[in-house]
């Protein structure tokens, strides 16, 4: 059992936010190519969100006045930590109102991931939205963190992200390891706040932020229904497909309820939805990603 402080966490964390922040500021290399840093070095698979992220940001760097809304990326070949990362952005398309760019992240000549983003002006138009599942408050909850600390590091539920820090921290609505938290179910709330101060942003740091947050236990979430029948370390999972829509102006000075949820699984895939809002409730974004989910025992030879 790991035994740290609140304190040590939080500096973890923080570490970590600082590192995603730094590498968020890609290098051009000439108009339309950039090449980014990892969070982590050394013989890692890099994490989707990290490139989602970079490579939201490498199409904002070919773009002005006007916002993301729409992101769709599929992830194509694991990237490796040791590597930098080349993003290559395409101009698709400079219209009046929205804007389109494709972007293709390549390590040692191979595309890993590529995504198509489409960008608006801003513009009134009709409103509504669906409401907040009724939570608890962040205010009630423990940092997942401190919680996976006090728990057997083999045990059969648990993530090994759950003990290691991230540049979010994270409070989820059922506790890691409790009754409620091991039944089987569909859905997974979580809430989640940045651990560092994005000053002086106009909102595209803070969608790029969100779109590394949108992949932060995604794919896991489609194994919740099935606890009971498989251990975590039993299961091969990876990001296939991943979508993001951004609705509203995102400001990450606060928590965030990241409530996931799986609709289906089949084939050795399953699907996850999600949605992003803020303590007053409002929605802020959506998400849907299809992730490989297959049993390694009996996984055929790649």
């Amino acid at each position: 059992m790991k035994v740290a402080t609140a304190q040590t966490y939080e500096q973890e964390r923080n570490e970590r936010a600082r590192r995603l922040l730094e590498i968020l500021e890609l290098e051009r290399i000439e108009e339309n190519l950039f090449r980014g840093m990892n969070e982590a070095r050394g013989n890692y698979r890099l994490f989707g969100g990290q490139v989602l992220s970079q490579a939201l940001r490498a199409a904002y760097a070919t773009v002005s006045d006007r916002h993301a809304h729409s992101v769709h990326g599929y992830f194509m070949r694991a990237g490796d930590a040791s590597l930098p990362v080349l993003y290559e952005v395409d101009r698709i398309r400079d219209g009046r109102s929205f804007t389109t760019r494709r972007v293709v992240a390549i390590q040692e000549g191979h595309a890993i991931f590529s995504m198509s983003v489409s960008f608006q002006i801003d513009e009134h138009g009709f409103e509504h939205a669906a409401s907040m599942p009724n939570v608890p408050p962040p205010e009630e909850l423990e940092d997942d963190m401190i919680v996976a600390a006090r728990l057997p590091e083999d045990h059969p539920g648990l993530s090994p992200m759950a003990s290691r820090p991230r540049p979010f921290e994270m409070r989820s609505v059922f506790p890691l390891g409790s009754e409620a938290w091991q039944r089987n179910r569909f859905w997974n709330p979580v809430w989640i706040r940045f651990a560092s101060h994005v000053s002086g942003d106009d909102g595209t740091l803070s969608r790029c932020l969100l779109a590394y947050a949108s992949d932060m236990g995604l794919v896991s979430t489609t194994v919740l229904p099935h606890q009971g029948a498989v251990s975590r370390d039993q299961v091969q999972m990876a990001s296939l497909d991943h979508a993001l829509w951004i609705h509203r102006p995102v400001s990450l000075d606060g928590w965030l309820l990241f409530h996931k949820h799986t609709s289906t699984a089949n084939g050795a895939r399953g699907l996850v939805h999600a949605a992003f809002y803020d303590v007053r409730g409002t929605l802020l974004a959506s998400v849907s990603q299809e992730g490989l989910v297959r049993e390694k025992r009996t996984a055929p030879e790649a």
